[in-house]
């Protein structure tokens, strides 16, 4: 019995990667696009949170919270963020930044 459990959360173990694996180049590919259509430059993304959430639309999902940087006027760097509600965008929240 002992073993199923442990084959059970070794599977769930390799889920949890592949799905979060999935997320992140989803993630990526949003915020690039995002970027491209407000007329900034894409430098680099990174997962800074992962938690447990849910609402009647979409039942239990993993939130996962990506900061990415990006640049308005090619010298200076600022840090966004985008959240995704499984493998949903939840949206965008981007501080002030200067353009050229």
């Amino acid at each position: 019995m002992t073993e199923i459990y442990f084959l059970l959360l070794v599977c769930l173990i390799i889920w949890y990667f592949t799905f979060s694996r999935n997320v992140a180049e989803r993630a990526r590919g949003l915020a690039k696009q995002h970027c491209e259509e407000q007329g900034l430059q894409f430098i680099a993304i990174a997962r800074s949170k992962t938690s447990i959430g849910s609402n009647k639309r979409q039942g239990i999902f993993f939130r996962l919270v990506f900061d990415f940087e990006f640049s308005g006027d090619g010298e200076s760097s600022y840090i966004g963020q985008l959240v995704m509600n499984g493998t949903k965008p939840g949206g965008f929240t981007l501080p002030p930044y200067k353009i050229s």
